[in-house]
């Protein structure tokens, strides 16, 4: 099976050369070439993806979350381009917020940890009971601009990792119904899910209650980096995310995107000590100033999702317009390909043609491709996995069978 890049011209060129006094292939014996074209073209159905953002609600974001609602209409532009397929897509926002160390102990924020945030109404408007914002509500733009902005009051130990578990993956919130405070119904049968991490700190994520891990009032030391060991590993997560179904038990396509404390210059992780002029010391990210505390394990779930690093920016640059309109580029992929009549998925290659014109082998066997098995209600598929992952500029994508002369 091949698959090409859309193209907007595929048996017309072939036809415009032929002249009024040549034969038509029509006429020709045993041709297949219909008479005339069908009155409705093939339809390429809409790709469905649920677009979760995860925004950093600690004290030092405000012009962080105020940024990023900024360049939203470049991010939704680029979203809607879709590579030449029509989007159907929706969004919807939780925090960074779980747990957080309090005088008595460790305080468990309940109304958010994992839970979708409700679209705040307009200056002056009604309570609104949105969860989220489908792509053709006419008032997207300005709703999601909103919802981005979760004020300051957070935890100040961010946990998107395990925020996203709760949110997707946890059956206490991904099973209970919206209108029960869950989440249930944001996540389609058939959609790709699109995870967007928004912070300016570290993750410090376990799975574990109490957590192991809980950091103090000292901005001087990174614990969540110093006792890593002890949180529940980056493999974990994303284990846990790799491993999401549907409703029909389908695969479910992830993307991952951070906007966090990683370099500016190049997208580098390490820990400095930095003074403010009020004499107060924090640890900070290398080349990239108003961080506080280095992206270690958010550059390894970025990497583990994407080698490239393509889905990872930095939080220290002075706009965001450039790494959401990348972000939504790379959504506009799909990492899996529908197969069929494959008696062993150990059999199957994946050639990819590159922009370039190279051709990269992939298969399961290699680790570099995931099959997803057929089922009474979908068709098995394969997925693209670490760099065998499809690009932009991909010329053409073939599946093939190994099998003896």
């Amino acid at each position: 099976m091949r698959v090409h890049k859309p193209a907007r011209i595929v048996l017309l060129s072939a036809l415009l050369g032929w002249g009024a006094a040549c034969d038509s292939p029509v006429d020709r014996p045993g041709s297949g070439v219909p008479g005339r074209c069908q009155a409705e073209a093939p339809v390429i159905p809409p790709q469905k993806t649920d677009i979760l953002f995860v925004i950093d609600n600690s004290g030092s974001m405000s012009e962080e979350q105020a940024a990023i609602a900024t360049e939203l209409p470049a991010f939704l532009e680029q979203l809607r381009q879709g590579g030449g397929v029509a989007q159907d897509f929706r969004v919807g926002v939780i925090t960074t917020s779980v747990y957080l160390r309090t005088r008595g102990g460790v305080d468990y924020f309940s109304e958010e940890g994992g839970r979708l945030r409700t679209v705040p109404p307009r200056p002056g408007g009604e309570p609104m009971a949105e969860k989220y914002i489908e792509g053709t509500d006419p008032e997207l733009l300005e709703k999601f601009r909103r919802l981005v902005v979760q004020g300051v009051s957070g935890s100040g130990q961010e946990t998107p990792f395990e925020a996203v578990r709760l949110a997707v993956a946890d059956p206490a919130l991904a099973d209970l119904p919206l209108e029960q405070g869950g989440n249930k119904g944001f996540l389609r049968d058939g959609a790709r899910l699109l995870v967007v991490v928004v912070t300016d700190e570290e993750d410090c994520s376990s799975t574990q209650r109490p957590p192991p891990v809980i950091l103090t009032a000292d901005a001087s030391k990174d614990l969540c980096s110093e006792q890593a060991d002890q949180l529940t590993s980056v493999g974990e997560y994303f284990d846990i995310f790799q491993s999401l179904k549907d409703g029909r038990g389908a695969s479910r396509e992830v993307l991952w995107a951070t906007i966090g404390p990683v370099g500016l210059s190049n997208k580098e992780v390490g820990l400095i000590q930095v003074t403010t002029p009020q004499g107060e010391a924090h640890v900070s990210n290398v080349d990239c100033p108003t961080s506080y505390g280095p992206g270690f394990r958010q550059r390894a779930m970025a990497e583990r999702f994407n080698r490239s690093l393509a889905n990872l920016d930095s939080i220290c640059k002075p706009d965001y317009r450039e790494s959401l309109v990348s972000i939504a580029a790379l959504a506009a992929i799909s990492q899996s390909v529908e197969v069929m009549n494959i008696p062993d998925p150990m059999l199957a290659q994946v050639r990819v043609t590159r922009q370039d014109g190279t051709v990269q082998t992939c298969s399961v066997a290699g680790g570099d491709l995931r099959y997803d098995a057929s089922g009474e209600d979908r068709p098995a598929r394969l997925f693209f996995l670490g760099s065998c992952l499809r690009q932009p500029g991909d010329q053409a994508v073939e599946v093939k069978l190994l099998c003896a002369e």
